[in-house]
């Protein structure tokens, strides 16, 4: 996205209060058993917004005994029609609706994200996620099954208990509904740690979730660090199951902590080293526009970025020619700014590793043919930055880079594409582009990928599952198959004196 400065688009709040900094628990704030704080930053600015208390293992205690309370037979929460919770998201979504100008301000300057498209999309996708999984709530069911012999037999789908949620710092909001959303539909109960580097908006939907009027304990945040919070979600005994979105890395601790624990079910949704292919005879601004947006929306901080790019070997000088061209065009700035199109990374740490991966495409022999490195005095921003004649074998072709960086490289042959392309231990997601339908459902059926778009890069809607091959995860999120992660199903079987088809 280039604009900000779009004519539906209101005045960010210059006056925007933090109300919300506490932990969540029963519907009650919070103070951190410890007495510890921690500070969340502005990365555009390096400022500090405020200090939120910081919950580790003995406020984790505190929120999983009240999920659980919540959870237990005959509790207000377990006796409600299901109808009724489904009630209870659509008043959540309303409030997250009526609260839109705030929660995209808060967003924009905790998280670095683009004003306009905190505004204009994040907000909007979050209020649709939790009216899709409003809809779910009545529609969870079984089915009787002709089983052998003189038995009436028959499935239920049961929520699965207390679900330990693990949030990223790239789209604070969007997750948290993803998260939230059908855990809450299924009518489980949650423990919730948002990233520590973007704890703001979540804690400020802790605050409606109460004015919705969920039961005390159904819903539980707990804002700290992975080390201490997650890592006591993750190997809590009286935790269900937990569900993770963020670095590969850190997901292999989380299912270790889980088999170590209590076998507590496990789905994650990691990184990507995402391939895009384009061919020659594909449209080439569309392919342009799509790769280049694919990579750069969100200053490249999103696990499907279109970060390995193939182009056939007859278009690829004209390719990166146009894709340099488009890179060029961005203004960066304070994404609050009307008229700024790329903000700052999210922290000192990924804004270090992002400039570190760019030196070593530089020493490796790539061509950098625009940006390579920070921009202006404060903040943590990085020069939208494309190289190319980059081989396989380098780091910036290897390592999810996760931020503005574009890797360009050149292919010959179908065969040989799909073999590069599924030549990682990633497997998120991926593009391709061409106008020949026998390719693309060829292409799109070998690559090992858990979403593949064709001529579009970034498509799909709540209906769709998300989720990851390989080490980009287990399980899905979102779409039916999503809902039903977080179900357990059982088997009932009664014996009857005589069975009729």
């Amino acid at each position: 996205m280039l604009s900000s400065a779009k004519p539906d688009l209101p005045v960010p709040l210059t006056d925007l209060k933090i109300q919300y900094t506490k932990i969540f628990i029963n519907n009650e704030w919070h103070d951190s058993a410890s007495g510890k704080k921690f500070p969340v930053i502005n990365p555009a600015t390096e400022e500090k917004i405020c200090e939120v208390e910081e919950g580790d293992k003995a406020d984790v205690d505190k929120a999983v005994q009240a999920a659980r309370q919540a959870f237990q037979i005959g509790s207000p929460w377990r006796t409600m029609d299901a109808s009724e919770r489904g009630r209870l998201l659509h008043k959540l979504a309303d409030l997250i609706e009526r609260d839109h100008l705030l929660l995209a301000t808060m967003e924009t300057t905790n998280a670095g994200k683009l004003f306009a498209s905190t505004y204009l999309m994040e907000i909007g996708s979050s209020v649709k996620t939790l009216r899709y999984c409003a809809g779910w709530a009545d529609k969870i069911q079984g089915r009787t099954i002709p089983s052998d012999g003189d038995f009436f037999t028959y499935t239920r789908r049961e929520p699965v208990g207390v679900c330990g949620q693990i949030l990223p710092w790239n789209f604070p909001l969007v997750m948290l509904v993803w998260k939230i959303g059908p855990a809450l539909s299924c009518g489980n109960t949650v423990v919730i740690k948002p990233a520590e580097q973007t704890p703001l908006t979540a804690l400020h939907v802790a605050s409606l979730i109460k004015e919705a009027g969920f039961p005390p304990g159904v819903v539980n945040i707990v804002p700290g660090y992975g080390p201490t919070a997650g890592a006591a979600i993750s190997s809590h005994m009286d935790v269900d199951k937990v569900a993770f979105t963020g670095s590969t890395e850190v997901g292999k601790l989380i299912k270790e902590a889980a088999g170590k624990s209590n076998l507590k079910r496990v789905t994650l949704e990691l990184g990507g080293k995402s391939p895009c292919i384009v061919f020659a005879d594909a449209d080439l601004d569309t392919a342009v526009e799509n790769a280049h947006v694919g990579l750069f929306f969100h200053q490249g901080q999103c696990c499907v970025a279109a970060s390995r790019l193939f182009v056939e070997e007859s278009i690829y000088d004209e390719f990166v020619r146009r894709s340099v061209e488009r890179a060029k065009k961005y203004v960066l700035g304070n994404p609050l700014t009307p008229g700024v199109s790329q903000g700052p990374q999210i922290d000192k740490e990924q804004y270090h590793k992002i400039l570190d991966l760019i030196e070593s495409g530089k020493k490796q022999g790539a061509k950098l043919e625009c940006g390579g490195g920070p921009w202006g005095n404060k903040g943590y921003f990085i020069q939208p930055t494309v190289f190319s004649n980059v081989t396989d074998e380098m780091r910036i072709a290897k390592e999810e880079i996760f931020g503005p960086v574009q890797q360009i490289m050149k292919f010959k042959t179908l065969d040989e594409v799909i073999k590069r392309a599924n030549n990682t231990t990633y497997g998120l997601a991926a593009g391709i582009f061409t106008k020949d339908l026998d390719k693309a459902m060829t292409v799109s059926s070998a690559l090992q990928a858990g979403t593949v778009w064709i001529n579009c890069y970034g498509g799909g809607g709540n209906q769709c599952p998300f989720g990851g091959y390989k080490m980009s995860g287990n399980g899905r999120e979102m779409g039916e198959d999503g809902l039903y992660q977080y179900t357990e199903i059982k088997t009932v079987a009664m014996k009857i004196s005589q069975k009729n088809s």
